[in-house]
């Protein structure tokens, strides 16, 4: 859902800027088209690249952690034992009930190992992430994104091209923003601001560098 939501709102935003930029130097039509089917395919590959390196790397890492562990549940026993009813001792269990809970627990390997990832390293052993999945999310997420602005141009041109596609950047940047909003359970208007705040600034900061250079590419 994070890489879902997030890769969406790079893609509308990184592309509706590019698409800005070079719609304000008054290129062709076509020149717009292929700089943001350029970008779209650069960024979401960059982004499925970046989260698949992310939580690869992440769940190598817990998994290192984990490694460790069982090595030490195999070595020092009664040291984890100890540990492990410490930690049950914290989460209000009376010493003795404690104890015996630490010690029924440390009859099994694997449940001691995820009871000590649990309780001790705060790792989940069943949920390391799974990397594959979270780069296609992001492709796609970021794919969509992009798309929003740089559809118009596939049917239209000049002025007609660039309101309609700030309109779908906007509606789509609403959208991004009501579901961020009702995710993190606060306010959805500030967070639908914010989202079209992010989006048309740095569109129009880049529509209007290219007005400036007004390269008129033909």
């Amino acid at each position: 859902m994070r890489a879902a939501v997030f890769g969406v709102s790079d893609g509308l935003v990184s592309n509706m800027g590019l698409i800005f930029g070079l719609a304000g130097a008054h290129p062709a039509p076509s020149v717009v088209r292929i700089g943001g089917l350029a970008s779209l395919v650069a960024g979401a590959i960059s982004m499925a690249a970046g989260e698949y390196n992310s939580m690869r790397v992440q769940g190598e890492l817990l998994q290192r952690e984990l490694d460790i562990e069982a090595v030490e549940l195999r070595r020092r026993p009664n040291v984890e034992t100890l540990e492990l009813a410490h930690l049950y001792e914290d989460r209000g269990l009376p010493p003795e009930g404690a104890r015996a809970l630490a010690e029924a627990v440390m009859q099994d390997p694997q449940v001691a190992l995820e009871a000590h990832a649990r309780e001790e390293l705060g790792i989940d052993p069943n949920e390391l992430g799974e990397p594959l999945n979270a780069a296609v999310s992001s492709f796609l997420a970021f794919s969509v994104g992009a798309a929003v602005p740089l559809a118009p141009w596939f049917f239209g041109s000049g002025t007609a091209a660039i309101a309609v596609s700030l309109a779908f950047g906007i509606a789509a940047a609403i959208v991004v923003g009501a579901i961020i909003g009702r995710s993190v359970g606060r306010g959805v208007l500030r967070a639908i601001a914010r989202q079209v705040l992010f989006t048309v600034v740095p569109a129009a900061i880049t529509f209007l560098i290219g007005r400036v250079l007004d390269v008129n590419v033909s």
